[in-house]
């Protein structure tokens, strides 16, 4: 695995790179789809590739673990095989969810103990064995074992939170490296930066992060609540520590808007269930802006979801049709809009891309946020 910094804009932090892994290759910026299941929910592996033209998708440790769990996954011979899908996976550690369970689970020194939402059976996630059930899952990029801290929080939880991921951290990478991958090809280990929004914390665990001069970093405990303006101050302060040879992956995040701006401060991967999540409530993106298609407004309105789009499905389906389908609660509407604002996510890292490399991202990034967040 490596990872080629190809252009960075000269008017700000913005990166485009391409990171090679075993199922292929990622051009960044980009917008992995989240199949916390081993799926994207409601939409077929061959539309992710071919209409969609998604180049990573993600699996989620925890869901996985416990269902259909690591045994099946691993006489499959890994996730890849198991749902068909032959380029590149990301897993998340599973702390996140584990943090969102918070009267299930308990965290402690040597790990943190949780009850199954599925059947309130009891599980205890260590650094040691998340790695090993990845391993298991088999993803090409694999995220360390870290507490997300929630918004907002005191400082010294959120310190002593930061300081335990940083041990757990050691002993992921312990365990990472005394083991070997399951299924014949490399896996990459990168580690989270913790710390909430205080600066202090934010920086010392950007610098703990950078010294495993692992392949790649990510930035975890955003998104959780906090105002947009904290988040792009703590990953500003980020990104001017982690090293610019290395990919960096925002987690979590967001609307189309906190894309481009946290491309800007030099973010490389996003991830988030957002794109689908609106979909399957009737919320499109557009690029002349976001449209709620259960309103009444379109319900005679015969023009295709987005005629600017260059996917096949946004381009067939008609606005009054998908509307119908939502009235009449048609599983066939959430998975066409489902699709279209994947395929919009996807379309908005490759226009930034194309801007990044020819020099007037920022020109393009302001005009295209002002039209990206108005309400049709």
């Amino acid at each position: 695995m490596k990872f080629d910094l190809e252009s960075t804009d000269i008017y700000c932090s913005a990166r485009a790179g391409t990171l090679h892994t075993a199922h292929g290759k990622i051009e960044t910026p980009i917008f992995m789809p989240v199949g916390t299941i081993g799926t994207v929910k409601g939409v077929h592996q061959h539309e992710l590739q071919n209409d969609i033209h998604a180049q990573i998708i993600l699996g989620n440790t925890y869901h996985l673990y416990l269902r259909p769990g690591t045994e099946i996954l691993k006489q499959a011979g890994g996730l890849h095989k198991f749902n068909g899908w032959d380029k590149p996976i990301l897993t998340d550690s599973g702390g996140y969810q584990v943090f969102s369970l918070a009267h299930r689970r308990k965290i402690k020194e040597e790990g943190a103990t949780f009850s199954s939402h599925i059947d309130g059976s009891k599980h205890l996630f260590t650094p040691e064995n998340v790695m090993d059930i990845q391993r298991k899952i088999g993803a090409d990029i694999i995220m360390a074992f870290d507490e997300c801290t929630p918004y907002p929080c005191e400082y010294n939880y959120a310190k002593r939170s930061m300081e335990m991921t940083h041990r757990w951290l050691k002993r992921c990478w312990n365990r990472f490296t005394e083991t070997a991958p399951l299924y014949g090809y490399e896996q990459a280990l990168f580690p989270i930066v913790q710390g909430s929004v205080f600066k202090d914390l934010r920086k010392s665990s950007a610098e703990e992060i950078a010294s495993y001069e692992s392949y790649g970093n990510a930035i975890g405990g955003l998104s959780v609540g906090e105002p947009h303006e904290d988040m792009y101050e703590m990953t500003d302060i980020v990104c001017n520590i982690l090293p610019k040879d290395k990919p960096r992956y925002l987690m979590g995040v967001g609307t189309p808007e906190n894309l481009l701006e946290c491309i800007a401060l030099g973010i490389d991967m996003f991830d988030c269930v957002m794109p689908t999540r609106n979909a399957r409530h009737g919320l499109i993106y557009t690029r002349e802006g976001i449209i709620n298609i259960k309103n009444a407004k379109w319900k005679d309105d015969f023009s295709v979801l987005d005629p600017n789009a260059t996917n096949a499905t946004s381009l067939f389906y008609t606005k009054a049709y998908v509307r119908h389908l939502f009235q009449a609660k048609e599983l066939l509407g959430p998975q066409i809009t489902s699709i279209h604002n994947l395929a919009f996510y996807i379309w908005l890292m490759e226009e930034a891309r194309r801007h990044i490399k020819s020099g007037d991202f920022l020109t393009w990034k302001n005009t295209m946020v002002k039209k990206i967040v108005r309400r049709l």
